[in-house]
């Protein structure tokens, strides 16, 4: 009886083994239903998940055994989180290291289905004004990132300009205020409105308000601020504020030399810039020389960091050698006492013209000599004595650097007819001499372009060859706009709003 007992336990054994291993490989390979599909979150639609039947329970079998079920634990999909919005980072990367990266309001952007190709492109624009001495102008960039690790794309620009300039309302700052609302206007119909809320506005003011007593310039900028602050666009700190007259030329050469496309490039070759304005002017380039940067009073050095390159530019902005404040200077009106009654002379004026002249919301009365000599000799000897000692003369620039020249440059080279308004181009110092002379002796022919042309084409050409000692066959390269752009500070400046310079 032991055998017979021994075989049937054995066989009991080997059944239930068997019966175990198929339950449990149906229990492993039974379908599962598929019952959550990835797909982006809609604002009309939970994430609920869809219904699964669930299977009918199993009925045991008489004579089979049962075994304790093992409970089938199912893990769930990922829970969808969606990516907070990306903070909003219009940054040009013009600029290693970033000290102090700019963050704007975060913008919800929606995640794209996972089946379609990604988009990273996105678009953003900046409004900057240049408070001049002269006018407002408004600069509103549009800009194209299509790859986060990549330098954006200056797609286009939008320009607009009104007189007279903040300085004009130094006695009446709401009335100033008022220019600049007008020209927000404009940035309305240009920045979509879903854009309005993260693009900022900044306004940088010149020499304009450099030239104005500090109690006089503060009313105009908190009138500013106030307007600002009206407006639906993003008004971040120090958004209203007096730049820097050094700072004005390095922005300007970063302006131009961006637009030139020689940032870009590894050869180092940069253009240097000349900016003529009504209140100062700016020289700045890229010595080639030590001894230009050994020779240069140590203000005049400026360095930063740009596209992964360290920079040391010669830079200076002079205070009062713009071309309206030049012309007050060579009357020896510019500052100067007893306006009501006093009339400023000059022999680079027609002989019969008398106006008065407004600059800087200062009234001046102006004329030529009625019983006098008048011409180019007598203009020169004059205009000498505003720039004589006091521009200096960098040792580089009798060479073969080249230099981009804008602003009033390019405009009385226009109306002299030196250039082509539509198109500039490249003239010689010479040119300049040249046409002043022809100018200064037939005053009465270019009259009726403007009185002051004599004066102006005189001091251009003085401040050239006796100011910053370039020689009679340099050649300039006379632009208003380079690829559609405005040539000024003004893109430089938003460059190093986005992405500080760190200049020093």
């Amino acid at each position: 009886m032991t055998m017979p007992s021994l075989l049937l336990t054995l066989s009991v054994w080997l059944l239930a083994g068997s019966l175990l291993a198929e339950a449990t490989y149906y229990r492993h390979h039974r379908y599962v239903p598929h019952f959550y599909r990835y797909r982006e979150h809609s604002a009309n639609a939970e994430n609920l998940l869809p219904e699964v039947s669930n299977p009918e329970p199993e009925v045991p079998q008489p004579g089979v055994p049962t075994y304790p079920k093992i409970p089938e634990v199912f893990h769930p999909a990922p829970e969808v989180i969606h990516p907070i919005p990306e903070a909003f980072h219009p940054v040009p990367e013009v600029v290693h290291p970033a000290p102090e990266p700019y963050h704007l309001p975060e913008v919800y952007q929606p995640v794209p289905e996972a089946s379609s190709p990604v988009n990273t492109s996105r678009v953003f624009y900046g409004i900057m004004f240049d408070a001049g001495s002269t006018g407002s102008r408004i600069h509103i960039y549009k800009f194209i990132q299509k790859d986060p690790v990549e330098l954006p794309v200056l797609d286009n620009e939008m320009y607009h300009a009104v007189k007279p300039g903040l300085s004009a309302y130094k006695d009446n700052p709401e009335e100033g205020g008022n220019t600049i609302r007008q020209l927000l206007k404009i940035a309305k119909k240009t920045v979509p409105e879903e854009d309005w809320k993260r693009t900022p506005v900044v306004l940088k003011a010149t020499a304009g308000l450099r030239l104005l007593p500090e109690d006089k310039a503060n009313a105009l900028l908190k009138e500013v601020r106030e307007v600002f602050n009206e407006s639906p666009f993003f008004v971040p700190n120090n958004s209203v504020s007096i730049m820097n007259g050094a700072k004005e030329g390095v922005l300007a050469w970063v302006t131009v030399n961006f637009l030139t496309g020689h940032l870009y490039s590894n050869t180092r070759k940069t253009v240097g810039i000349l900016d003529l304005g009504g209140g100062s002017t700016q020289i700045t380039f890229l010595p080639r020389s030590k001894k230009t940067i050994e020779s240069a009073p140590p203000s005049y050095i400026a360095n930063f960091n740009l596209f992964d390159h360290k920079y040391q530019l010669y830079t200076h902005s002079y205070l009062g050698n713009g071309l309206y404040a030049a012309r007050l200077a060579t009357l020896g009106a510019l500052g100067a006492d007893g306006l009501d009654w006093k009339v400023f002379t000059s022999s680079c004026l027609p002989k019969k013209f008398r106006e008065d002249v407004t600059f800087g919301g200062t009234t001046y009365k102006v004329s030529g000599i009625p019983d006098g000599y008048a011409g180019y000799k007598l203009c020169y000897y004059e205009v000498m004595k505003v720039i004589k000692g006091v521009v200096d003369q960098p040792y580089e620039v009798k060479g073969s650097s080249v230099f981009y020249a804008f602003s009033y440059y390019f405009d009385r080279a226009v109306e002299s007819g030196l250039i082509d308004g539509s198109r500039g181009g490249a003239l010689e110092v010479r040119d300049f001499k040249k046409r002043a002379k022809e100018v200064c002796n037939k005053m009465t022919k270019y009259r009726a372009i403007s009185p002051f042309l004599c004066m102006d084409m005189t001091y251009i050409t003085c401040l050239l060859k006796e100011g910053f000692g370039f020689k009679d066959s340099t050649v300039l390269q006379l632009a208003k706009k380079v690829n559609n752009v405005e040539t000024s500070w003004a893109l430089g400046a938003t460059f190093d709003f986005f992405r500080n310079l760190n200049i020093h």
